[in-house]
């Protein structure tokens, strides 16, 4: 028995923030921003909505799209460095607000590399026999520790969620294989500071993704017996088009073949790979039996990649 995906979901708040709206607060330029990340624009939560907020609507849209209810779930795993509160858990909290009886409910934190977090963990529960559909869900609220004046931050991040319901499908279809790994020694280069803001050495990261998303990429893929050649889809943390570029053509897929969300909403950190995931689902991008990378990096320094059959 594999687990693969079963539905998925995402919310962005409506609030936009372009480009052309930095310019007016910090020193930059929307042709700057352009050229080097590939950001248009990005969404900004109001201060009313939180990031158990966020979680609720696009897991409300998990579970629609995989035909559930929320009783139907055995776990609830939220991945974000940006909770309501230290505790209780976003995903207590999003356990009480859906009415899913009292499951297990708990918060995964690694960044944007988050979410393949908490795939991996839920299909260690539902390939064991432990439980049988898990959500889970990439959300943050990175608005509320970006630091709006640091022009070299402030126009990268965005605030979003996304969702899916993890659960049992047939064995030639869903997770595949996958790859986790960690290098505490880079954690000064991507950290939240005592001031409570984002802390980013954008030059080292950078060197760090542009080895790691590619190197994981082809990792997974090599797992499972097969070739670059073989990958019909790449959804990688939303992050930078330079970074993103790297990984697609280390795999040697054409553009059409990446998922490139990221000119809409910016670094949404552990909500970029299911926004993006359920954006290009629901556009048709992925197909029934396509091969799929999913592959992100993030503060820790962590990474996380899996290769899949798309399909139930």
């Amino acid at each position: 028995m594999n687990a693969g995906f079963l539905g998925v979901g995402h919310y962005a708040p409506e609030k936009v923030l372009t480009n052309k709206d930095l310019e007016e607060m910090v020193e930059t330029s929307d042709e700057w921003i352009r050229t080097r990340t590939g950001i248009e624009e990005r969404r900004i939560a109001s201060d009313e909505m939180d990031t158990s907020d966020l979680a609720f609507r696009a897991a409300e849209e998990a579970l629609k799209d995989a035909d559930m209810k929320a009783e139907d779930l055995d776990m609830i795993l939220v991945a974000t460095v940006t909770p309501d509160t230290p505790f209780p858990s976003v995903a207590a909290m999003l356990q009480h607000r859906l009415g899913a009886n009292k499951v297990a409910a708990m918060d995964v934190s690694a960044a944007c590399a988050g979410f393949m977090y908490g795939v991996i963990t839920a299909k260690q529960f539902i390939e064991t026999n432990a439980y049988k559909n898990v959500l889970v869900v990439g959300v943050e609220k990175l608005s509320k520790i970006t630091d709006w004046t640091d022009r070299n931050t402030c126009v990268l991040f965005g605030d979003g969620a996304g969702a899916a319901v993890i659960g049992p499908v047939s064995d030639d279809k869903g997770i595949l294989s996958f790859e986790l790994g960690a290098d505490g020694a880079g954690g000064p280069h991507l950290y939240q500071t005592p001031e409570d803001t984002l802390f980013m050495n954008g030059r080292e990261v950078f060197k760090f993704a542009v080895r790691q998303m590619p190197e994981s990429s082809v990792n997974v893929v090599k797992k499972i017996g097969l070739s670059e050649q073989d990958v019909d889809y790449l959804v990688p943390h939303q992050a930078n088009i330079r970074i993103m570029e790297a990984a697609r053509q280390r795999l040697g897929i054409p553009e059409e073949k990446m998922s490139t969300q990221v000119k809409r909403y910016g670094n949404t950190s552990s909500a970029s790979i299911p926004i993006a995931l359920s954006e290009d689902v629901k556009a048709g991008k992925i197909k029934e039996n396509d091969l799929v990378v999913l592959v992100g990096f993030g503060g820790g320094l962590t990474w996380g990649a899996v290769a899949l059959r798309w399909g139930k």
